[in-house]
């Protein structure tokens, strides 16, 4: 299997929008510095993702040294959208909790609306320390999530892509695989493990940062969405409804909480603690 190790690192500043793939990233207690930090909102405040709008997959944002983003998609000049200046803020429905937010200006708005073709606003996390709670049931008072969908960070295997893709390969959609990993959108990809290792994880180490294994991430319509086209097949919820359901979710992945802010880098060594 290799060594243990971190495989490549993913960063999304807007939420649903294209990522990008530094080759280090500083981990803060909310998740990775720049991570999930925008996202959209419809004109009822609540959360717009590519399981609405899935033509978000090509819509790329690339974070910059002040924290503000630059914004691309097809048949779309690029925007450069600074952080806001906090003088109010939005409420944002992330998933039916509410979340206070600070609006991005309005050409930031017009662009996403000229993109998607419907009223939508772009928001800004100020304060991840203090804005967003991580599920009570399964986080420790105090910690806090971004824009994610609700963990700072979200770990997935080289080993158990692989083992996914020759299940979907002996199913009845084979010709929709194999998958590349963007379907699952993860923070961090570890290589050198057994497939399916990490359903037994509860602590884990990259480099330096030790993370607590919160829960396992249950899969949605998002993972059907090729993120160059946009356009949905069947895999890998099908094969996943047969091979991986726990508690009524379709599992791949790791949510993870840090338990100590540093700085993770692309080939550090990667260890169970528990």
């Amino acid at each position: 299997m290799g060594n243990k190790e971190l495989h490549s690192i993913h960063i999304h500043p807007v939420k649903a929008f294209r990522g990008q793939a530094p080759r280090q990233a500083v981990v803060e207690p909310w998740g990775l510095a720049g991570d999930r930090r925008w996202v959209l909102i419809d004109a009822e405040g609540k959360v717009v993702t590519q399981r609405q709008q899935p033509r978000l997959s090509q819509a790329a944002a690339e974070l910059l040294p002040d924290g503000g983003i630059r914004l691309s998609a097809p048949g779309q000049a690029p925007l450069t959208v600074s952080v806001p200046e906090v003088t109010g803020t939005t409420t944002v429905d992330i998933f039916g909790t509410k979340v206070q937010a600070v609006l991005a200006d309005d050409d930031a708005h017009a662009w996403c609306d000229g993109y998607l073709g419907e009223d939508v606003r772009l928001v800004h996390m100020d304060d991840p320390a203090t804005r967003r709670a991580v599920d009570p049931e399964f986080a420790l008072p105090g910690e806090t999530v971004s824009f994610a969908d609700g963990y700072p960070l979200l770990v997935t295997t080289l080993a158990s892509l692989d083992a996914l893709n020759s299940l979907i390969a002996q199913g009845d959609h084979a010709q929709e695989g194999p998958l590349p990993m963007n379907r699952f959108r993860p923070n961090v990809v570890v290589s050198g493990t057994a497939a399916w290792a990490e359903d037994d994880w509860s602590r884990i180490a990259i480099g330096e940062v030790s993370f607590r294994v919160a829960r396992m991430c249950g899969r949605c319509v998002v993972t059907t969405t090729d993120q160059d086209t946009s356009e949905r097949g069947r895999e890998p919820l099908r094969t996943l409804g047969r091979h991986r359901r726990v508690d009524n979710q379709l599992i791949f992945g790791q949510n993870l909480v840090p338990e100590n802010p540093g700085t993770i880098r692309v080939g550090d060594p990667f260890t169970v603690i528990e």
